[in-house]
């Protein structure tokens, strides 16, 4: 099939390097967003920052399905770490994404369920988590890469009491701020997709000095990995 992939990145710092190599065609600005289109390692890509939280990425993938008619989608950034044995610079593929901060337990619904739709979980496309860990292994990354659940909310987790509610709850491996709006709005909108996060912190504020630099690192590692992603599709 003809690919077109839309990459979702919250900040600049992980769009910038992907932006830098593709050949850009066309540049749409919608929503205080700028898609540019054009190719990436021979293929037809639109990279966006989205801005950071959910309502920015669940606009930001409705505008790529709308827009730019994309094929699949992924979300390349960073995140904190949920589980002990995932260390900062390690990476986190998909294997689906939840909202940790969802709450209609009042209405007899589970933690994390959207009311009426049945639905707690969005599962990433499997083809597209096996094609990264192929990537991964043909670039030789040597970090961890780590399948498991993605938990969004539109909170920055530095609290290790929070942190572990959210593990207990939900069994994730890392949470961050969008995952799950672009996990949800793929879903809505039928588009296969996986997320992929590099491992800037603990989730717990233990490193939170030290954050900027391991941010900066995390997300050009997980671009990085994400070109050998599109490069290995083809």
């Amino acid at each position: 099939m003809a690919y077109k992939i839309g990459i979702i990145g919250a900040m600049e710092v992980e769009v910038e390097t992907l932006k830098k190599d593709m050949e850009i065609s066309r540049t749409v600005k919608k929503a205080s967003m700028e898609f540019c289109e054009g190719k990436l390692e021979g293929l037809d890509v639109v990279i966006v920052r989205s801005g950071i939280g959910k309502v920015n990425a669940g606009i930001c993938v409705q505008i790529l399905a709308d827009e730019f008619k994309v094929t699949h989608i992924i979300n390349t950034g960073v995140a904190g770490s949920l589980d002990a044995s995932i260390d900062i610079g390690d990476f986190v593929v998909s294997t689906d994404a939840v909202y940790h901060d969802v709450n209609a337990t009042v209405f007899g619904y589970k933690r994390g369920e959207i009311p009426q739709t049945g639905r707690l979980e969005f599962p990433a496309d499997e083809w597209m988590r096996q094609e990264i860990k192929k990537a991964a292994r043909a670039a030789g990354i040597t970090q961890k890469i780590i399948d498991g659940r993605v938990c969004s909310g539109d909170q920055f987790i530095s609290d290790g009491a929070v942190k572990d509610d959210i593990k207990k709850e939900f069994g994730g491996m890392c949470t961050e701020m969008e995952g799950a709006a672009i996990a949800h709005a793929s879903f809505l909108n039928e588009i296969p997709f996986v997320i992929l996060r590099a491992i800037s912190d603990k989730a717990d504020g233990s490193d939170i000095v030290d954050y900027p630099v391991f941010e900066a690192k995390a997300a050009k590692d997980c671009a990085s990995l994400t070109k050998a992603f599109i490069k290995g599709i083809q």
